[in-house]
């Protein structure tokens, strides 16, 4: 996967992932509607999802906690890599630092995924056909995509340009992505050499695109490198152009050769050389050209912070033995020509900026579940006023992308901090329906579809505190509510969330560390009203203030992981 000269062949095609591609009706023929598609695989332990190669790790989904006697919510820790399922390569995946002084060394050896700015992320998908080459060479070997098909297509449609994802198609996810043992064919059976490798662009086809200035490329293959001795050439030949791309992409015949709106977003580690993500399509009326034009003119701004151990990422909990799992880089692989480990990460599912999901809140199912006699209080009088609390069984995977993305509405909740009585900290100020008529009467009526942000300051306020002398930043982010040293964050209650849901909203953010708040009986009777109307949240942002009051976009995607009660993943604003 890292480029080295002491990398064997199968090491050096080390780069699972995927960006999205597209093909099927002219333009012309789609809905003046915008539709989503999903072009992510599914992450699960049962699936082809992680590099099977030795010692790359396996992918883990590990339940930490159920709706019981002990806890009130559903919740899980996972351990993955930027290896699994839907993936992005960066620059620094073959570029190496500058400061290495090496043959492959430059400036963009230093654009690790939490370095690359918003706007790279989107554009106009623009489909290059290859599905004559799947299954055509031989066992253990890529068929290879040369320069001809990028011209055939320019032929057929127009010029590729900066602001276009280029996007390579051979369906070959589609038909070889399956559970164990079928799956055995997306990726080990090719590395053993026991069935054809999956087609790929050569080094001259990457070169051609740098050289049009194209920033951003994918596959629906299971690497964007050919099996089984161009994996390097080919990685090298794109990123050192400051090439991003992904790998892994499926479904893309649910789209046109050109103009559908593409995006890739996942979870922004410090210093990743790739990542895992989310990757998917809009197709359908205007929306796609605003979106497609707003990253052509690097209109873009990150909401997510940076995931890192210095940083508190869950929740420390204010009681010993209730603390969420912490965020974790565990290294595993060196790469001598790099200097850099292949890494992974151990986190909670609601690690930085993530998806709150239906099923976190709610039961499966009415059987019984045992709730501890003061939760069964809360919840009868929970239900006396809104109605039954209800179950759920939609995890991340099962959330549509769509839900998750829209015009955004940015309520300034600031005002709120310092309203409360100190002598009953820790609690939160409340966001109420009368907040939030108030800020209609001055900013115009929510609409459906709208996904509404609170505005609290919280995590950017945190973010810039100087480090303590280990280099942690931000430790007081939880902790100071907890022990009364200052109030906690203005959080959303149950009534705000029903007034939301009346006026048809889906989706709920804040750049606070989550909508609930300090009280724990307030908080979960939030999470109870999000998930019986089925309504998601999206916590942990930061950049809010940044956002245009008007012609912003709001996309956030969380990993597709099968059964998750929750999701990291990341958001940006596109806008006018």
């Amino acid at each position: 996967m890292h480029p080295t000269r002491r990398l064997s062949a199968l090491y050096s095609l080390a780069c699972i992932g995927c960006l999205s591609a597209t093909w099927t009706q002219p333009v012309a023929a789609q809905s003046k509607e915008p539709r989503f598609v999903d072009h992510s695989l599914m992450i699960a332990s049962e699936y082809p999802c992680n590099w099977p190669t030795h010692p790359f790790p396996r992918f883990q989904l590990i339940p930490q906690t159920r709706i019981g006697p002990a806890s009130s919510y559903n919740t899980d820790a996972v351990y993955v890599d930027g290896n699994t399922g839907t993936q992005l390569d960066v620059p620094p995946h073959s570029v190496a630092r500058p400061d290495l002084n090496r043959e492959k060394s430059g400036p963009l050896g230093l654009a690790t995924t939490d370095k690359i700015e918003a706007w790279q992320f989107g554009g106009e998908a623009c489909l290059v056909d290859a599905r004559d080459l799947l299954d055509k060479a031989p066992k253990g070997v890529s068929p290879l995509i040369g320069p001809e098909y990028l011209e055939r297509f320019e032929q057929e449609y127009r010029p590729l340009r900066f602001g276009d994802v280029v996007l390579f198609r051979s369906d070959y996810s589609d038909r070889y992505y399956r559970p164990f043992p079928e799956g055995n064919r997306f990726i080990n059976d090719v590395v053993d050499r026991l069935a054809p490798g999956y087609p790929d662009p050569n080094p001259e086809t990457m070169e051609w695109l740098g050289s049009r200035g194209i920033k951003a490329c994918g596959t629906d293959s299971a690497s964007m490198g050919p099996m089984p001795d161009l994996a390097e050439p080919t990685h090298y030949a794109g990123l050192r152009y400051g090439m991003i791309w992904t790998e892994g992409a499926t479904q893309l015949g649910e789209l046109p050769a050109t103009g559908a709106f593409y995006c890739f977003l996942g979870p922004k580690h410090e210093g990743g050389p790739y990542g895992e993500g989310r990757a998917f399509s809009i197709i359908g009326g205007e929306l796609p050209k605003k979106l497609i034009e707003a990253c052509r003119d690097r209109r873009a701004i990150d909401l997510s912070p940076t995931m890192t151990p210095r940083f508190p990422m869950t929740n420390p909990a204010a009681r010993t033995g209730q603390h969420r799992q912490v965020y974790l880089k565990i290294d595993f692989l060196y790469s001598e020509y790099l200097d850099m480990f292949h890494h992974g990460h151990m986190m909670d599912s609601m690690a930085g900026t993530h998806l709150v999901p239906p099923s976190f809140a709610l039961p499966p199912s009415d059987d019984a579940v045992g709730e501890a006699p003061e939760v069964r209080s809360w919840l009868k009088e929970y239900e006396s006023k809104f109605g039954p609390r209800g179950t759920s069984t939609m995890t991340a995977e099962s959330v549509p992308i769509e839900w998750t993305c829209g015009n955004a509405r940015v309520i300034d909740v600031r005002s709120l901090i310092g309203s409360t009585d100190r002598g009953r900290w820790p609690t939160s100020p409340e966001v109420t329906p009368a907040f939030l008529q108030k800020y209609e009467q001055d900013h115009g009526a929510i609409r459906p579809g709208d996904v509404v942000i609170l505005h609290t300051s919280v995590i950017d306020r945190y973010l810039k505190m100087q480090p303590d002398p280990q280099g942690n930043v931000g430790t007081g982010l939880w902790t100071d509510a907890f022990t009364r040293k200052a109030e906690g964050w203005p959080s959303i209650g149950p009534e705000g969330i029903d007034y939301l849901h009346s006026k048809g909203v889906r989706c709920v953010g804040t750049d606070a560390p989550d909508l609930g708040g300090l009280d724990p009986k307030s908080s979960l009777m939030t999470y109870w009203a999000l998930g019986s109307r089925q309504m998601v949240g999206v916590e942990y942002l930061c950049n809010v203030g940044n956002i245009p009051k008007s012609g912003s976009y709001f996309l956030f995607a969380a990993l597709k992981i099968r059964d998750c009660h929750g999701g990291p993943g990341r958001a940006i604003v596109l806008h006018d």
